[in-house]
């Protein structure tokens, strides 16, 4: 049998060749940062990385680390319920119930079982769950996973979700789910809009995170702070894998009794091993850090603000954005992907996106700027952008 599934798989992969979306991996040989070393002994400046504030490699986090290990071990070998959960993990739920000013919080090996293993244990298939259109794929299999009526509506169009709250009113508990930023493109989903459409229609509202915690709002507090929504909404899942520390682990934070649900029925909090005691000292020490100052927050801003308006006055087409993320619009797959060569042979990293990954004929390169880029990094950057574009006739 594997012969002939052998042979549909080569054919497959050759298919994805020659339309151009094949997916290669480069390999680094230092630490994550604003400037990086490649396999082939080759410094590049980084601007794809989700390293928001520079801490993936900040002293601070890698000591917080180093002292979780010698004093707390390497692993837990275990689920949280059995003999998994140590101070560090209670602790660090406290400091992101605080930070987002919620009142419970649970961890998770990763978002993307945050998102799996939320919405099953909490709706039935007499409630309903209205998505946003362009919402992360760990959301999409999440509502795959549970029962609950299925509402979809155009990505942050606000006359499209009120159509499906209406529709869902037959449904006996109701729940709105974003993303706060849009991966690809960088928007922010309009917070205060959803809100007073989930209080006129009676639903809650979950939000992700991940692209928007520690990144918007004037102290990174995300989307409940940049509308002033703090402690309003019913659900905020997030990773500690972007802005806090870079490494692995994803939480679920919100109502008391939802979080406490999810601690005696979500599948991928009961059946994976609790977070390594160094990820959950490192995720605590960068929350202590953000709440001590604003400084890292500031950069970020500065750098985006700067970068966003230089390539716009440059002539290329940006996405509006009021995160970290500036998408580069191209269009074409092929063409993202050649932009991506040529700019690493400026000494740029920078990735192409483009089908499946986003829509057909939809094709960017995703720039993302972090706290951790100098102003000199950022018009290096540009100026790269400037000649390849330039070359490859994407600009006049």
């Amino acid at each position: 049998m594997y012969q002939a599934f052998q042979k549909h798989l080569q054919q497959e992969i050759s298919d994805i060749r020659e339309a151009g979306l094949y997916k290669n991996e480069r390999v680094i040989t230092s630490p994550q940062d604003a400037l990086i070393k490649i396999a082939d002994g080759r410094e590049m400046l980084n601007f794809c990385a989700n390293n928001y504030l520079g801490l993936s490699d900040h002293p601070e986090i890698k000591k917080a680390a180093t002292q979780a290990i010698e004093d707390s071990g390497y692993g837990m070998s275990s689920v949280r319920f059995i003999c998994g959960t140590q101070d560090l993990h209670k602790r660090l739920e406290a400091a992101i119930s605080q930070f987002f000013n919620t009142e419970d919080t649970i961890l998770y090996a990763a978002c993307f079982d945050a998102n799996g293993g939320v919405f099953e244990p909490l709706l039935t298939s007499e409630d309903a769950i209205i998505s946003d259109s362009l919402n992360h794929a760990s959301i999409i299999d999440g509502v795959r996973l549970c029962k609950a009526a299925r509402y979809r509506y155009a990505n942050a169009d606000m006359q499209d979700l009120e159509t499906q709250l209406q529709a869902a009113q037959a449904q006996r508990f109701r729940l709105i789910v974003t993303d706060a930023v849009f991966s690809m493109d960088g928007n922010v989903a309009p917070m205060d809009e959803i809100y007073a459409l989930a209080q006129k229609y009676d639903a809650m509202v979950m939000i992700d995170e991940c692209h928007s915690a520690g990144v918007v709002g004037r102290t990174g507090g995300g989307v409940t702070e940049l509308f002033d929504l703090r402690g309003d909404i019913e659900l905020i899942t997030g990773t500690l894998g972007k802005a806090f520390g870079g490494a692995i682990g994803g939480f679920t934070t919100g109502k008391k009794e939802m979080v406490e649900m999810l601690r005696q029925r979500s599948r991928p909090y009961l059946f994976s091993n609790s977070i390594p005691p160094m990820i959950a000292a490192a995720g605590l020490k960068a929350f202590e850090m953000l709440a001590e100052d604003n400084t890292l927050q500031d950069k970020l801003h500065e750098n985006t603000a700067y970068f966003v308006k230089q390539m716009q006055d440059a002539g290329f087409d940006i996405k509006p954005t009021e995160s970290a993320i500036c998408a580069v619009m191209l269009y074409d797959a092929n063409v993202s992907q050649q932009m991506a060569d040529a700019l690493l042979e400026e000494g740029i990293y920078v990735i192409g996106f483009f089908y499946p990954v986003v829509p057909k004929n939809e094709a960017r390169i995703r720039v993302q700027l972090s706290a951790a880029h100098t102003r000199e990094q950022l018009d290096q950057c540009i100026a790269a952008f400037i000649k390849v574009a330039k070359q490859m006739k994407v600009i006049d």
